[in-house]
């Protein structure tokens, strides 16, 4: 019986647990990674060669090694749905442990699954935006692994009909890592849920088992291997986490392991079709660690053949150790046959309709790579459109503020100067900010129009983000109007040069550097207030005039 998906979400009583508790397991004690191998004891090597750390420098120099990097990416994405993904507990973070189960997901015998909807929706909507082919037809499929914090002895996952596939994600490389724009192939998008947690005891005796997690609706994206350096890996990493928040499916965050980065690495000589033995990379929490982690990984196995060592290059699982910057082993690899798939019996065939796909791609809001063309096709710089479409907030702000009339490049230079520094000093997001788009753009028009001089602007933006209100009652309350009237300028400077004689002598042989500091003066006598423009061609005519 086929499952027809139109519309909605879900919603069911949720289950409340009364009770808070961790299941316990006894276990040999760890290195200081704690993993989840389950045969392979993790071992660290005494001291990291001289050569590999020398080498990381050199990866981003391969092709001239005469070797190039193959990479790869599973990215899983973590839903922000109200309810798991197959029960109705409800998938917050944070909570105490073993707080937000239920039989369900802890696979407790007798019980069935039933899936979230919602689920479902944001798996086309990445499906979408990553121009895959959308499935009209897919299914579950049974994966099957031990773990403690696996319950059920297996994940319910898709396997052979995932329900997006064949895509692409274009990114662009910031210019200060050589810049231009890259497409990297999608292989497919499937959806899962979450494994649990394991908790282990500062002494490494025993772990402890938190079940919150489980059951949490994931989407694991699987790049093609088209990426060739760290960097490459990083960038497709940062616009994956843009694309979840533009869409609203998850916040994409890495240190709450909302959005995670597995990478496949292998290296061949230049010139060979076939791939190298691969590699895969766990453990990094940032985009900076996964450029890091795939350099020094590069480097380690370009070292390997170097010395005709290649045989040592296994197919296995390592993690990133921040702390020393290298990879060290955590497991060997499983393959798809140690995985034993099937069908998943309890789960019936997810169904889609093409007017279920055309309703949510006519929703779907401008995602980050066409809000970076048009934002390029307004004339801004490539580090202009890629600061300000990288926060989806502030590239709302910065677009609210063009539809009430303000100049495009003006807008985003006080974007990105003086109120993100002021944001980021006072640890504030711009949508927290008490500025609002309407009122940044009467401060760059009374700018412009010659009101106010950007010194003065900048000490009134300082005030609308902390208290708000008007850029008008700002002005008349801290008497800012710019002095635009010649005579009183021109008295002013008259003071100024009456009042500094010897600085004037000076000038007058020839020291004219000394022009700057009596504008200065007369700034400071006008209270920042006098027009620049004005100022300096005044100024400049008078000390002309005495020479």
């Amino acid at each position: 019986m086929a499952l027809t998906l139109l519309r909605g979400i879900r919603t069911s009583t949720l289950f409340r647990a009364n009770f808070s508790l961790f299941c316990t397991t006894q276990r040999r004690p760890l290195a200081h990674f704690t993993t989840r191998a389950e045969s392979v004891q993790t071992t660290e090597p005494k001291a990291v060669p001289k050569s590999i750390q020398q080498a990381t420098k050199e990866a981003a120099e391969q092709k001239t090694q005469g070797f190039e990097s193959v990479i790869g990416i599973e990215t899983h994405v973590q839903l922000s749905t109200i309810t798991k993904a197959f029960c109705s507990c409800p998938n917050n973070y944070g909570s105490q442990p073993n707080t937000t189960v239920c039989p369900t997901c802890m696979g407790h015998p007798g019980t069935l699954p039933l899936l979230n909807a919602k689920v479902v929706e944001c798996a086309v909507k990445i499906g979408i935006a990553l121009n895959c082919k959308i499935a009209m037809t897919s299914k579950f499929d049974r994966k099957q692994y031990f773990y403690p914090d696996l319950p059920k002895g297996y994940q319910i996952s898709q396997f052979d009909i995932p329900i997006a596939e064949k895509g692409y994600l274009d990114v662009d490389i910031p210019v200060e890592f050589g810049g231009g724009h890259r497409r990297f192939g999608v292989t497919r998008v499937h959806m899962e849920e979450d494994a649990g947690k394991l908790l282990h005891s500062e002494s490494g005796n025993y772990s402890q088992v938190d079940l919150n997690r489980a059951g949490v609706p994931l989407l694991e994206i699987v790049s093609e291997p088209d990426m060739r350096s760290g960097i490459e890996a990083a960038e497709y990493g940062a616009e994956m986490q843009r694309l979840v928040r533009y869409l609203g499916v998850g916040n994409g965050n890495m240190d709450e392991g909302s959005l995670r980065c597995d990478v496949n690495v292998s290296v061949r000589p230049i010139g060979q079709s076939e791939f190298g033995t691969k590699v895969e990379i766990k453990n990094m929490n940032s985009f900076s660690a996964i450029s890091r982690a795939i350099d020094y990984e590069i480097s380690r196995q370009i070292i390997l053949h170097k010395e005709n060592k290649a045989d040592q290059i296994v197919q296995e699982t390592r993690l990133w150790d921040e702390s020393s910057q290298r990879t060290f082993t955590m497991r060997k690899k499983e393959g798809l046959a140690d995985y034993r798939y099937f069908p998943e019996p309890d789960l019936p065939e997810v169904v889609l309709t093409s007017e279920y796909i055309d309703e949510i791609r006519n929703l779907m809001p401008e995602l980050p790579e066409a809000k970076r063309r048009r934002y390029e096709n307004m004339g801004l710089s490539m580090q202009d459109v890629i600061f300000l479409a990288n926060d989806d907030k502030v590239a709302h702000f910065f677009d609210s503020t063009l539809e009430h009339g303000a100049d495009a490049k003006l807008a985003a230079n006080w974007i990105m100067g003086d109120i993100t520094a002021y944001l980021k000093d006072e640890k504030l997001s711009i949508d927290e900010s008490k500025l609002t788009p309407l009122e940044l753009s009467e401060m760059i028009a009374y700018i412009k129009n010659g009101t106010i001089s950007g010194k003065i602007a900048k000490e009134i933006v300082v005030d609308l983000i902390a208290k708000g209100g008007t850029v008008k009652s700002v002005i008349e309350e801290k008497d800012l109007v710019q002095i635009a009237d010649p005579a009183a300028i021109e008295a002013m400077v008259d003071q100024v040069l009456a009042d500094n004689p010897k600085q004037l002598e000076q000038y007058r042989a020839g020291k004219t550097k000394l022009q700057g500091y009596f504008a200065g003066q007369v700034m400071k006598a006008s209270k920042g207030k006098a027009s620049p423009v004005l100022l300096n061609k005044i100024l400049g005519e008078k000390l002309k005039g005495s020479c």
